[in-house]
């Protein structure tokens, strides 16, 4: 811990210098200017072993006010407490040194159990900001590999002689509510899930990865959509019964199952925005929602639908927010995603390229996740 002592006055310098140390505060360095000091707290290695700086206002070249200004700028001195020890009586002045983010003052001459009792409180709350400070630096840490293990949970883009699987996801934060899933079941079907879990962050996020967790089990071994969203409304209510806090969890989803030897869809739309069919290049129909949201209910009375296809078809899915940065009329948004599903996606960037511009891609305060299938 050092405390740094700035004054242009070598007898003040002097004087403050052997106070502290009699009261117990060895690691005291004078500077004789506002350059000498911004000189010291320009290195890194310095400033972070700097608690505390007692600053005079009135210095020549540069005042106390602008060397607080500077050093307020530097990231890595950002904690530091800085005191004014002025002998102004100009209350503009001082309430000037505090908007700046000095943290206190003290006025010339010096009242020694004063100067103490400001001292205790800046270094205590120098600590304290220290200790926010190394806690957030863990907690982002924790929330990047959290974010990486959530990334390395989705499936990957797809396509063979049969089936064409691309994605866009757009999480708003490190950590999204949106997970999607493919599998391909056999030689022929393939199954294919897009979920968007209540609300975004953190929480959601975590739910998210318990769903995933027995997401791909519950899908390779049942298959059947019905089966398939009943079994994940159950694990659902469990979660409720083990946290019984009163918040209901729950999630929008659609799941397909495509069998491309018999040229059928099978879908459950569980509350979710609806997906696009076009089928032949041709007629495009909405795969709406015909099943309540996962989670509302200990019981889900799920209700598939079957499509048959002839030559070729397009299925576009997303999540809300992508409505939500179409339009903010969620009607006008899905009537703009349908027109836009009327002709075959190229894509040769990206698959949401298709539905928004990048610079309308950014800075969305919700997940947003856009899935392309073509067979």
């Amino acid at each position: 811990m050092s405390i740094l002592l700035v004054d242009d006055n070598l007898i003040n310098l002097f004087t403050l210098e052997k106070l502290l140390k009699s009261s117990g505060y060895e690691d005291c360095i004078p500077l004789n200017s506002s350059k000498d000091l911004l000189t010291y707290m320009r290195t890194p290695a310095h400033a972070r072993n700097v608690d505390l700086i007692l600053l005079d206002i009135m210095m020549p070249e540069m005042d106390g006010l602008e060397a607080c200004r500077q050093i307020k700028a530097m990231n890595h001195a950002k904690n530091v407490q800085i005191i004014f020890v002025t002998a102004l009586e100009d209350k503009k002045k001082l309430v000037e040194a505090l908007d700046i983010g000095g943290s206190d003052y003290i006025s010339k001459p010096l009242n020694k159990t004063e100067l103490l009792a400001r001292i205790r409180v800046a270094l205590r709350l120098k600590k304290e900001l220290d200790w926010h400070t190394e806690h957030d630096k863990k907690i982002q840490i924790e929330l990047n590999l959290a974010s990486k293990v959530q990334q390395n949970l989705l499936s990957t883009p797809f396509e063979n002689e049969q089936l064409k699987i691309d994605v866009s996801y757009c999480p708003s934060s490190n950590l999204s509510g949106d997970l999607y899933y493919w599998y391909r079941l056999d030689e022929n079907r393939y199954a294919i899930i897009l979920l968007d879990m209540m609300g975004h962050g953190i929480s959601s996020s975590l739910i998210c990865m318990y769903i995933s967790s027995v997401l791909r089990e519950t899908i390779n071994n049942i298959v059947e959509p019905v089966a398939v969203m009943t079994e994940l409304n159950r694990y659902m209510s469990i979660l409720h019964s083990e946290t019984d806090n009163g918040i209901p969890y729950y999630f929008t989803g659609i799941y397909l199952v495509i069998d491309t030897k018999e040229k059928t869809i099978e879908y459950i739309n569980a509350g979710h925005p609806a997906g696009y069919l076009t089928l032949d290049e041709k007629t495009v129909q909405p795969l709406s929602s015909n099943t309540m949201a996962v989670g509302f209910f200990d019981k889900l009375c799920a209700i598939k639908d079957k499509v048959h296809y002839e030559n070729d078809f397009q299925i576009v899915l997303f999540t809300d927010g992508v409505l939500e940065a179409i339009h903010a009329d969620e009607y006008v948004a899905e009537e703009k995603i349908k027109a836009h599903c009327s002709h075959h996606w190229i894509c040769p960037n990206t698959v949401i390229d298709e539905l928004l511009p990048p610079d309308q891609q950014l800075n969305q305060t919700d997940d947003m996740c856009v899935i392309l299938i073509q067979g």
